[in-house]
């Protein structure tokens, strides 16, 4: 830890390593969960209906899980040799292409690495070399993880969101320097219940309203952890910069290529970036917001925070 107190960007170095290779990490993780999903649900349904379980293609080959297999190329099925499986300089070095076949690589790889890395500097940026940076980098790399998958499948699975809710909670029983690592247990619990419950009520209501299912359960537990996390004082802030993203682009996906109002579109990664935004800057803003328009607000909000 001294060695950051001496040179501060050694922090944001290591921070920068550790965020490409998790991004590796999650590259696998945002492709197997669904296919662990599925085949759970292929095997529930096997029992159910008595029939013969038949594994998805992609878990044929025997177990399939975050570890096993190892990694290997979408086209020709051969193993990554260690050294093309380093995050960005293996996809530079083959130029984008599978060192067995020849075929192309989705640029999406080195773009999550890229994309992680940069965020983990962020964190380690806004928390310094403290027990939140390693609490905030976990919350961070779950919520790209959540995107990927949202942004895939338009789910969100439960073995993500429920831990992530269950965590935020049990951090607020532990303090540092006399402070609550993020939040209290009150207001920890109570954000993660005003959370669920917000959604869940324009979910119902316009549901009604419509006869249309606007989202999701899993975008109901999402903000229930990014509340119990962040505690119910910044949930407006996450719900007014999510709700204002996903509504900008679906009136831009209206108006530039024609789809409907019930044209599905994946709430979470609004969640996910609004989460983020608040957990580095939530406080910041809302005071400048309410200094603006509601100083004795400002004043409230500064002292139950």
């Amino acid at each position: 830890m001294e060695i950051f107190d001496i040179w501060p960007p050694a922090l944001l170095l290591v921070s920068a390593v550790i965020g490409l290779l998790v991004g590796s990490f999650l590259n696998v993780v945002a492709f197997r969960i669904p296919v662990m999903m599925e085949l759970s649900w292929r095997r529930d349904l096997a029992e159910i209906d008595k029939h013969p379980f038949e594994p998805p293609p992609q878990a044929k080959q025997g177990p399939f899980n975050l570890l096993w297999p190892p990694s290997g190329c979408p086209s020709c099925g051969a193993a990554i040799a260690p050294q093309h499986n380093i995050p960005v300089l293996s996809y530079l070095w083959l130029r984008g292409r599978c060192a067995s076949c020849g075929s192309k690589v989705s640029p999406r790889y080195p773009v999550v690495e890229t994309l992680v890395a940069a965020l983990s500097i962020g964190v380690a940026w806004s928390f310094g070399p403290s027990l939140q940076l390693v609490a905030a980098l976990g919350l961070t790399w779950t919520l790209v993880a959540l995107t990927l998958i949202d942004l895939d499948h338009q789910l969100l699975p439960d073995s993500l969101t429920l831990p992530l809710l269950w965590s935020g909670i049990v951090l607020s029983l532990f303090s540092f320097d006399g402070a609550p690592l993020f939040v209290d247990l009150r207001s920890s619990v109570i954000g993660a219940v005003v959370g669920y419950l917000s959604l869940w009520s324009l979910y119902q209501l316009w549901k009604l309203a419509t006869g249309i299912e606007a989202m999701g359960y899993g975008d109901f537990k999402l903000l229930g952890a990014l509340g119990a996390w962040l505690g119910w004082q910044l949930l407006p802030i996450v719900i007014l910069i999510s709700a204002a993203a996903g509504a900008l682009v679906g009136i831009s996906l209206m108006l530039l290529s024609g789809k409907s109002l019930r044209t599905a579109i994946p709430f979470g990664p609004y969640l996910a970036a609004a989460g983020w935004i608040a957990l580095l800057f939530g406080e910041d803003i809302t005071r400048w917001y309410l200094d603006l328009w509601c100083p004795a607000c400002s004043v409230w909000f500064a002292a139950i925070h």
